[in-house]
């Protein structure tokens, strides 16, 4: 995880630039996380003195990637002999294929009247973080004093319990209960947990299930050993694990969940390296099953948040790729999803999808950056 050095003001970054030796390499799955000044941040760990010679170019050629179609391309040319980029094949061969679906969903009404008092595009964490808060269910901001007004009806005894109220919340329920049917287990990725404990809630209520049986549920406060006793769980292909319900910030990268086949990004995050971490928890060497990715959305603020994720992909695609020739996996399209086409084709949940968008991918590779190459210096 060599991009963990990005920040220059981390402690880590501070660290690794007063390590005194002539050759660094840094292996990442995921080089290019928010922007590209992190990206610079992490060559000047790898290469010190490359990254001085550059910093005037790097900072005019990427302050100006939105108007000129060459700038990334050139910025790529400069860094290429210090990137060894892991073929887009590799998975291809070995795993049998991923696909990647924005659910667009419509909301409750009274989701809509919630949502209707928050800006429509929220500039604080604050307020991004109570959109997704109702996207999955009103309960969840029942103590909030925004909606001091509607305080009773969200307090409301069936409210919290019951999943038609909130549409993100019977898209998830409606997901599980079908792919237990069809022997497959489903990851859910909450960058907050008030909705994965609800969550929790409710499969318990509606299934009767257990915790440690049929659910699982982890996030940064879990034991290492509890952590790794859940892994061997979802991963037991004789265990009664239904589904697994993760913070993403505490399960994203460094562990393997290949028992699990379908995948929910509850939330949209603005690193779009993150969501590509934790889907590669279940898409990696040894998945047997193919990979369906689902990102459900309610609002139009997710949507941009979504084209912006795809902006910073493509930056990295052309930033790490040789010549930009990285292909789309082509294996996305090949299985047809049998589950979702059911849920949006019958008639009680057809009214809570407004529609559904098939996203294709470029292959995740394996970066390596290293100084062992003395690459030339760029050209002023």
């Amino acid at each position: 995880e060599g991009h963990t050095a990005r920040n220059e003001q981390s402690l880590v970054w501070k660290a690794l630039k007063k390590v005194e030796t002539e050759k660094r390499i840094v292996l990442s799955g995921t080089p290019f996380q928010n922007n590209i000044k992190e990206l610079y941040n992490t060559l000047c760990v790898v290469s010190p003195k490359f990254a001085a010679d550059l910093e005037q170019k790097w900072a005019s050629l990427s302050s100006s990637i939105d108007k000129n179609a060459r700038a990334l391309e050139e910025l790529r040319d400069i860094i290429s002999p210090l990137v060894h980029k892991c073929s887009e094949n590799v998975k291809k061969v070995s795993l049998p294929g991923i696909r990647d679906t924005v659910v667009h969903l419509k909301p409750t009404d009274l989701q809509k009247e919630l949502l209707r008092r928050i800006p429509e595009n929220p500039s604080s964490f604050y307020e991004q973080n109570l959109v997704s808060l109702i996207s999955v269910h009103p309960s969840l901001v029942a103590n909030r004093k925004e909606f001091s007004d509607l305080e009773s009806q969200l307090k409301e005894r069936g409210c919290r319990s019951d999943p038609d109220t909130g549409v993100k919340m019977k898209f998830v329920v409606e997901l599980i209960r079908l792919c237990g049917g069809m022997k497959e287990r489903v990851i859910i990725f909450s960058q907050l947990l008030d909705p994965l404990n609800l969550i929790k809630e409710q499969l318990s209520s509606l299934f009767v299930w257990t915790l440690g049986r049929e659910i699982l549920y982890m996030d940064g406060k879990l034991d290492v050993k509890q952590r790794q006793i859940s892994i061997n769980s979802l991963n037991d292909r004789k265990s009664d694990v239904k589904v697994l319900l993760a913070s993403i910030k505490a399960c994203s990268e460094g562990i393997s969940l290949i028992g699990a086949s379908r995948v929910v990004l509850l939330d949209v995050l603005w690193n779009p390296s993150v969501e590509e971490q934790a889907i590669s928890r279940a898409y990696r060497n040894g998945q047997t099953k193919f990979v369906h990715v689902y990102c459900p959305v309610t609002s139009k603020w997710e949507v941009d948040k979504i084209e912006q994720q795809t902006r910073k992909k493509y930056h990295s695609d052309v930033l790490l790729s040789r010549n930009h020739e990285a292909k789309m996996d082509p294996s996305c399209c090949e299985s047809e999803d049998t589950i979702l086409e059911s849920m949006f084709e019958h008639e009680g949940l057809r009214h809570i999808f407004e529609k559904l968008s098939h996203a294709p991918r470029v292959l995740p590779p394996t970066t390596c950056l290293d100084s062992c190459n003395q690459p030339p210096k760029p050209s002023s």
